[in-house]
């Protein structure tokens, strides 16, 4: 039985962390596509406000309907700006995300070239002994063939 590889249980760690930070990345990008949307939402919705607004001032409007439209407008400025401010947050976090798991990537390469270097390592020491095993065998029928035809010089 070859050696076990002595960092395996860090080897799996690494792989474990590298699973766990792209699923987190995944949950990230999505949240992120969530709040862009959300922002693009309230962008068309206050353009078409706007939109409306504009063609009610052309037909005239009441005092109180243009303070009302104003102030809706001026709601909608607010929750913009707000979701604005949570899309470049999500994208931060996003970025944070993305480079967690490339560290988590990086050191499980680390892990996974040390591993393949041991597992390299056993089958040369194999390989060694095979060919030591091979030798020996051709020496000893070598050496039964020439005490069959008589030869006796070693």
């Amino acid at each position: 039985m070859s050696p076990r590889f002595h960092l395996q249980p860090l080897l799996d760690l690494a792989q474990t962390r590298t699973d766990e930070a792209a699923r987190h990345l995944g949950e990230l990008l999505a949240a992120e596509r969530g709040v862009a949307q959300k922002l693009q939402m309230l962008e068309d919705y206050r353009r078409e406000y706007n939109d409306r607004f504009v063609e009610a001032a052309r037909e005239g409007l009441s005092p109180d309907a243009w303070r009302n439209y104003g102030a809706f407008i001026a709601r909608l400025d607010e929750a913009i700006l707000a979701q604005r401010k949570l899309v470049e947050q999500s994208h931060q976090l996003t970025a944070q995300g993305q480079q967690h798991w490339l560290d988590q990537r990086n050191k499980l390469k680390a892990f996974d070239t040390l591993s393949q270097r041991h597992q390299a390592g056993l089958a040369r020491v194999e390989a060694r002994q095979e060919q030591k095993m091979a030798d020996e065998h051709a020496a000893r029928l070598g050496r039964a063939h020439r005490g069959v035809n008589g030869d006796t010089t070693d």
